[in-house]
């Protein structure tokens, strides 16, 4: 198939390829919106089942990196790179070193970052054929690793929406959590802590045991957490967790978490407009890591200013769900046009 006719493809300013047989490097870097600024994207590692399921992932997550750093406010446009591979078993340094190489090829066009498959150590790798790498510093709480801020930033938005949808602080709510790796573990601390009573499931035990046994999630088998009897479901695994086959099992009446792509189709968000579902768009509560980067692209390191920033992701959500409420649409499409209004110059940027 022909790029410009993938049913994913929207206009991405650049889709590149590479296959290096010396590293066995099989790669592909997108870049879908510059407008706003340089594209920033993580770089995923992800044993996909077929070439086209990769380039479908890719465009599809630099399109909503694009949205998110939109929504976000910042000065970046929207950039995304997968490699195709096994992490636990195909990643070497020669391969991370070509993949580094492969982003230097596009002369600071893409911007990458850890993504799923990939950490600081590996981006430090790649750092060593390219200055066009973010979330290796070194020194700091984190050393560079965004995902505690994402879960901050995940954190706000099930807290902004659970206030909207029910009126209430988390005291007491139901959180089934799929997916408690980095973020998640981050995410569930943060509700412990809130008094919310929390449920996981995740495909790695060793994640599992690590909640139950510091935090007391409780654990749910993972073919049950989608339709766990609970008040919010927060899909902070990998894409495509709200679907056809998944929609109509799902009990929480909102929908908030860390996970890159929920909707496996645009449509998804209307039947859970119509099934009373709250959605808060994945890439506008997921964006606390972009905005962390961002403000490491800039030398900045306060905290505080971060968090800050960070914190008006609950105030985007109120403005997407009170224009969703007042027009009928479902907030899937209400965020896609206020990002769509803010990279036509309409809107400077979402207020705080």
């Amino acid at each position: 198939m022909n790029v410009f006719d993938h049913p994913d493809f929207d206009h991405h300013e650049l889709v590149a390829f590479k296959d290096d047989q010396a590293s066995g490097l099989k790669a592909i870097i997108a870049v879908h919106n510059s407008t706003l600024g340089p594209a920033l994207g993580g770089c995923r590692m992800f044993s996909y089942a077929s070439n086209s399921e990769a380039l479908s992932d890719v465009l599809r997550l630099s399109r909503g990196m694009t949205y998110k750093s939109a929504l976000a406010g910042i000065a970046l446009g929207g950039g995304k790179s997968v490699i195709i591979g096994n992490p636990q078993q195909d990643k070497s340094r020669q391969l991370l070193l070509a993949m580094g190489g492969f982003i230097n090829s596009l002369s600071g066009t893409y911007i990458t970052a850890e993504d799923s498959g990939t950490g600081v150590a590996d981006m430090a790798v790649m750092g060593e054929k390219t200055p066009y790498v973010s979330g290796v510093i070194s020194g700091e709480e984190h050393g560079g690793d965004p995902s505690p801020i994402t879960a901050y930033g995940v954190y706000r938005g099930v807290v902004a929406s659970v206030a909207h949808k029910f009126k209430s602080d988390l005291k007491g709510v139901r959180i089934a959590l799929q997916g408690i790796g980095n973020v998640g573990f981050h995410l569930a601390r943060q509700l412990v802590e809130s008094g919310a009573t929390v449920y996981a499931a995740d495909i790695n035990p060793a994640n599992i045991q690590r909640a139950v046994n510091q935090l007391g999630v409780i654990e749910l088998p993972l073919e049950d957490i989608l339709s766990a009897d609970v008040d919010v479901l927060a899909p902070c695994a990998l894409g495509g967790a709200i679907n056809i086959n998944s929609i109509e099992s799902i009990k929480a009446k909102v929908i908030a978490g860390a996970a890159n792509n929920q909707l496996a189709t645009a449509d998804m968000g209307d039947a859970l407009k119509q099934k009373g579902i709250l959605y808060a768009p994945d890439y506008v509560v997921n964006a606390g890591g972009i905005i962390d980067v961002y403000y490491q692209t800039q030398g900045i390191r306060d905290r505080k200013k971060v968090d800050a920033h960070v914190e008006r992701i609950g105030d985007t959500l109120k403005t997407i769900f009170t224009r969703a409420d007042q027009t009928g649409s479902a907030t899937s499409r209400i965020a896609d046009e206020l990002a769509e209004e803010i990279l036509a110059g309409d809107v400077k940027e979402m207020s705080a």
